[in-house]
């Protein structure tokens, strides 16, 4: 992980040089930033989210301990033009839910609220890695999903009240899965209570589970994806690819095999002048491309401006 200058990351562990050092890919760990928390989204955030009501699926769920509940316990129909439409956030319902123990869950937030998507956008260039973001709101004595593995990194910023965590073990090569963990010996590698203003580090693939201790237990999840053999793979295909010169529907049996023949020569000569690295940094490269960009190339606002100058 380059940390020359992840400043963004120094907020929330202090010398990321240290953190990369002691903690990156090695063990979770607790962290106390200096000064207030550096979040871009808070409580106050969550509820002008979910004011508007325009919130859907797959941008909300709300969950227990054994997995996602149904989702007209908390979605509403809204009627536009005479026709009704399901699946819109119900405050009502939502907040029902998170008084019995249900937890919220806010996905990509980075999609849709921008301060967040700017922050990330500048961590992730720090770190050559997609970040994403992930709103958790739990009640105390509840547990918001089971005991589970994230394919990412995850640094969780705690934005209000507190959270219980059991950390694990990650798995000992790259043979895993993402999901619930049932049934395998697992290895404690942490157990604490994260309070307001502190910051958890998972490394990717420790399991781990939480339950809320202290008040409304908020948090921020922003989860550092690697890519996989699939994006590896998907590279290599892309870069195989580049300038090849083949007829695209060849008319008759030895047009086929004359274009299978320059396929595979081009491919050879191709494959032979990468390297591992060229693969890896074009796999990450397509990542952090698939991420919403920060700031909008042209607001309406400033489009109105333009017109007013223009007359």
């Amino acid at each position: 992980m380059n940390v020359a200058h992840a400043t963004t990351l120094s907020r929330w562990v202090g010398d990321p040089a240290a953190f990369a050092a002691d903690h990156w890919r090695r063990r979770p760990g607790v962290f106390t930033p200096d000064g207030p928390l550096a979040s871009p989204f808070t409580l106050t955030d969550v509820d002008a989210a979910l004011a508007t009501g325009f919130l859907r699926e797959p941008y909300m769920e709300m969950t227990g301990a054994d997995g996602p509940l149904p989702a007209d316990a908390y979605f509403s129909a809204r009627s536009v033009k005479n026709t009704s439409y399901a699946g819109f956030a119900d405050q009502k319902k939502i907040r029902a839910l998170i008084e019995q123990g249900s937890t919220l869950l806010m996905r990509r937030v980075d999609q849709w609220h921008g301060p967040t998507r700017d922050l990330l956008a500048r961590l992730s260039a720090e770190l050559g890695r997609p970040v994403e973001a992930f709103c958790f709101v739990t009640p105390a004595g509840s547990q918001g999903a089971p005991l589970h593995r994230d394919d990412a990194d995850v640094l969780v910023l705690q934005l209000g009240g507190s959270k219980d965590w059991r950390v694990y073990e990650g798995p000992a090569d790259g043979d895993w899965q993402e999901g619930r963990v049932e049934g395998e010996p697992l290895r404690e590698a942490l157990c604490a209570t994260v309070h307001a203003g502190e910051v958890l580090y998972i490394p990717r693939g420790f399991p781990h589970k939480a339950v809320g201790s202290g008040g409304l237990s908020a948090h921020l999840s922003l989860t550092i994806r690697e890519i996989h053999k699939g994006d590896l793979f998907r590279s290599l295909q892309k870069l195989s690819a580049r300038a090849m010169d083949v007829e695209a529907r060849p008319l008759d049996d030895e047009a086929l095999l004359a274009a299978a023949t320059a396929m595979l020569d081009h491919v050879g000569k191709a494959v032979a002048g990468l390297t591992p690295q060229d693969l890896v940094d074009h796999a990450r490269r397509s990542r952090l491309a698939a991420l919403p960009a920060p700031g909008l190339p042209v607001s309406l606002s400033e489009l109105a401006a333009e017109y007013t100058g223009h007359r």
